[in-house]
């Protein structure tokens, strides 16, 4: 009986999923990364805090733009991108693309390929969860200035 039930819920997750990464559905988030979650060459402890909105240009297929800000021990950093994420319709699993550019200090300034991998949890109609595994791969000094770690999400579907 309790596999009956889970394979029901598991299956009208996905039905709610699959009706909202559809064309022209409009998408905004806010996420937090950092408490010892992200991790880079000079950078022990870092916090920070994304924006994104975006909209989907084809079914599945979502193109966003970013806004972030992230505080270590030592520095803030200032962050504007875009990308794009492409939504496996049937469980909420997504991947994404961006590319970020990132001021630190006062002249150290970051080009960065963002590939990222995150799940969307519907908690209704219209709200997810979503936590994700991000690598910010920095084009100008790879050592310091790329990260890796982890972010949890709170998306808006409309």
């Amino acid at each position: 009986m309790k596999k009956l039930l889970l394979s029901l819920m598991f299956v009208l997750m996905a039905v709610g999923a699959k009706a909202q990464f559809e064309k022209n559905t409009c998408y905004f988030s806010t996420s937090f990364s950092g408490l010892n979650l992200s991790y880079s060459n000079n950078e022990k402890f870092t916090f920070g805090m994304d924006l994104n909105g975006g909209i989907f240009v084809e079914d599945a297929w979502m193109l966003y733009g970013k806004l972030g800000y992230a505080h270590t021990r030592y520095e803030d950093n200032v962050s504007l991108g875009v990308g794009g994420r492409y939504y496996i319709k049937q469980n909420g699993l997504y991947l994404g693309l961006g590319l970020q550019y990132e001021h630190v200090l006062k002249n150290v300034n970051n080009l960065q390929l963002c590939p990222e991998i995150g799940y969307a949890f519907f908690l209704n109609e219209f709200i997810t969860l979503e936590p994700a595994l991000y690598y910010n791969m920095s084009l100008n000094n790879f050592a310091d200035g790329s990260k890796v770690g982890l972010k949890l999400g709170l998306g808006f579907y409309f």
